[in-house]
């Protein structure tokens, strides 16, 4: 297993880590799965055995199921395993069970901590932006909850590329915690991040951590031009994340992954599709989650998986997107002057 830093920090995340969505699935989170409290454990043995040395949940996740199951199943494995989990979605009713407003972040980080057996949270993410509380009051939140040893890093997930400046603006300024990750959605189905999202991490010192890397299943071969979708599938039941704009497109990534992974003894395309994310620029991290325990070995195997620069061309001809103003006016008139950061979208561009 590949350990990088987690953005500016001393934190080593393993290159893969496990999803827990599919933990204790009731209502709508069903449709991902519902891997009970033994199912759980099998699954933490099989990612201790691999090397991953973080999980990642959300309070939301089945109204706090999925911690529940954590908090039962992680014994015996608390200090091999660093945990992360969310804060910003509905927990309730009221008009103040939502957000990132300092009394919901600290009743929640409360609400999490009981669930999940444990006396702190080694990386607690704001999990969606909320436009109407003062990045300053969140920020204040997050800082005491580290000060009181509850929480020991910070992250924002789907943020812009301006709201993450704004939080880094605000967390010098007042000198408050500052975040050292992003958690974003990025795939080669959906490579929007490389716009924003990731030359600001790179920049920035967040490390990006990338949930539903394979698309929600879109990304591993079960799904073919001209086939029928596969039966129990999210996506068949509903499922609407990630939107797909381009289905022919989709269709010819798809076929090219398994053109890849066929020029492989034993390799999915799942795991070229994992293998090529966590490849990327400014990526410390992909979140993999199964349904059972042979979807999770498969994914696992992808940390053993170094694609050649063969394969690598192939899956950026299929996939890479031309470049957007003001990006294609840059590599015209500033080639001379840019940074890694800018290099690691316009760079590859420059080469073609």
């Amino acid at each position: 297993m590949k350990y990088n830093y987690l953005g500016h920090s001393g934190l080593k995340v393993s290159a893969l880590q496990l999803g827990t969505m599919t933990f204790g699935g009731e209502g709508f989170f069903a449709k991902a799965g519902n891997i009970d409290v033994k199912g759980a454990k099998r699954q933490l043995d099989m990612i201790v055995e691999a090397g991953v040395n973080m999980l990642d949940t959300s309070n939301v996740y089945s109204k706090g199921t999925s911690e529940e199951v954590i908090g039962q199943a992680i014994e015996g494995h608390r200090n091999d395993l660093l945990i992360a989990t969310k804060v910003r979605f509905p927990m309730g009713n009221g008009p103040n069970d939502r957000g990132l407003s300092h009394h919901h972040i600290i009743e929640a980080c409360e609400a999490s901590l009981k669930r999940l057996k444990a006396d702190h949270i080694d990386l607690y993410w704001c999990h969606e932006w909320d436009g109407m509380t003062p990045v300053e009051e969140t920020l204040r939140a997050m800082d005491d909850l580290m000060q009181a040893g509850k929480i020991r890093y910070l992250g924002v997930s789907n943020f812009s590329g301006w709201h993450i400046m704004k939080y880094l603006s605000a967390a010098e300024k007042e000198h408050l915690i500052r975040p050292v990750a992003q958690q974003i959605h990025y795939t080669l189905q959906a490579r929007e991040a490389e716009q924003e999202l990731l030359p600001v991490g790179i920049d920035q010192g967040l490390g990006a951590v990338i949930w539903s890397p394979l698309a929600c299943g879109l990304l591993t071969g079960k799904y073919r031009r001209g086939k029928p979708d596969p039966e129990g599938t999210r996506r068949v039941q509903g499922w609407t994340e990630p939107p797909v704009h381009d289905i022919e497109a989709l269709y010819d990534i798809v076929e090219v992954l398994i053109e890849v992974a066929d020029g492989y003894e034993g390799v999915t395309p799942a795991q070229v599709a994992l293998a090529w994310l966590t490849s990327r620029p400014g990526v410390a991290s992909a979140i993999v989650g199964a349904r059972n325990d042979e979807q999770l070995a498969d994914n696992l195997k992808a940390a053993e998986l170094t694609l050649s620069q063969e394969a690598i061309e192939k899956l950026e001809k299929v996939s890479r997107k031309p470049l957007a103003y003001p990006y294609w006016h840059q590599k015209a008139t500033a080639s001379d002057r840019l940074s890694p950061a800018d290099l690691s979208l316009i760079g590859p561009h420059m080469e073609d």
